[in-house]
């Protein structure tokens, strides 16, 4: 069961639309599938109990640690236009790598529940989005303030949204991208003021296991141990300039896909990498570590390189892994 994702199958996994990993782009955007709605006959993509600042809270939270933006649609089951836009997000290739690639989706229900419009509080935080009509959007950068709020009938053409005017509005509000070198001396400079490692690792957006490696740096226990030793920093090898570059010279010829992680000390000379038992009596990259032997070997970097670390906090992360993720 490979933990990682290889580096060559990126174009190949992005050109197939029937591929799991395009569902990343709208991975906060849509509950699980019913009936279809009797004024669609389409199964309903609006969550009508779902908390719009809590969705709203968890996409910031991801857009943030990977420079991306948040886009809110604003819309109801019953709305047919919304159901041509969802399904034009998910349908276009081009358009569902750039909402891979760029945005967090959150789509907001704003249906009418019980007598009340469901997430009316969220609607007036954004300045009354919905007095353009259904569906609209609304585009957040990654500390939640509002860039712009689009009526989508500018985006239609006929009875259908233009691709190409859809692509063009999307492009146009994507964040500008990092560069790989820029955010690597930032993290070496916080490590050394703190006395303190860099864990670097290499993500791209369509790796599922990249994800999962950040979620779990994520999770509050987590970072509050890996913060005692570690500024942990992640490279997009696809998104930021210099990224794949970067990669490259750290993994060298081992290409091991990702995502891949180092220790570097606040000088960056490299300490140790995640390049460990494969489980076959050989050595390959352990990716998120997820079997025992996986585990193991991030356990005995993390003890080889972090003296801040307790032989309890050891136990705590190597805890922390022990369920598998699904």
């Amino acid at each position: 069961m490979f933990k990682y994702c290889r580096i060559q199958f990126r174009r190949a996994i992005l050109l197939t639309l029937a591929s799991p990993l395009l569902a990343c782009a709208l991975q906060n955007a849509q509950p699980a599938p019913q009936d279809a709605h009797p004024a669609t006959g389409k199964p309903d993509i609006y969550d009508r109990k779902a908390d719009g600042f809590k969705q709203i809270e968890t996409a910031l939270a991801v857009a943030k640690r990977e420079n991306k933006r948040v886009l809110l649609q604003f819309g109801a089951n019953w709305c047919p236009w919304c159901h041509k836009l969802h399904d034009l997000f998910k349908s276009n290739k081009d358009i569902a790598r750039t909402l891979l690639y760029e945005y967090e989706v959150v789509l907001i229900d704003v249906d009418t529940v019980d007598g009340k419009v469901h997430n009316a509080d969220v609607n007036a935080k954004y300045g009354n989005p919905m007095q353009k009509g259904l569906p609209v959007i609304v585009v957040l950068d990654a500390s939640g303030s509002p860039l712009t709020t689009q009526d989508t009938a500018a985006l239609e053409d006929g009875d259908h949204h233009d691709p190409a005017k859809v692509a063009e509005f999307l492009g146009k509000w994507k964040a500008a991208p990092q560069n790989a070198d820029d955010v690597l001396k930032s993290a070496l400079a916080a490590a050394k003021t703190g006395s303190k490692k860099v864990f670097l690792y290499f993500s791209a957006p369509w790796c599922p296991w990249c994800h999962k490696m950040s979620d779990w740096l994520a999770r509050p226990e987590v970072a509050a141990l890996m913060g005692k030793a570690y500024v942990p920093v992640m490279i997009d090898r696809d998104r930021m300039t210099g990224g794949g570059e970067m990669d490259a010279k750290f993994q060298g010829t081992q290409n091991g896909g990702i995502p891949f992680f180092v220790v570097l000390d606040a000088d960056g000379k490299k300490l140790a990498d995640g390049v460990g038992d494969d489980g076959k009596g050989g050595k390959g990259n352990v990716g998120f570590p997820v079997e025992p032997h996986e585990v193991g070997h991030l356990i005995s970097v993390l003890k080889q390189t972090g003296p801040q670390l307790t032989d309890a906090d050891l136990k705590a992360l190597e805890s922390s892994l022990a369920k598998k993720p699904s």
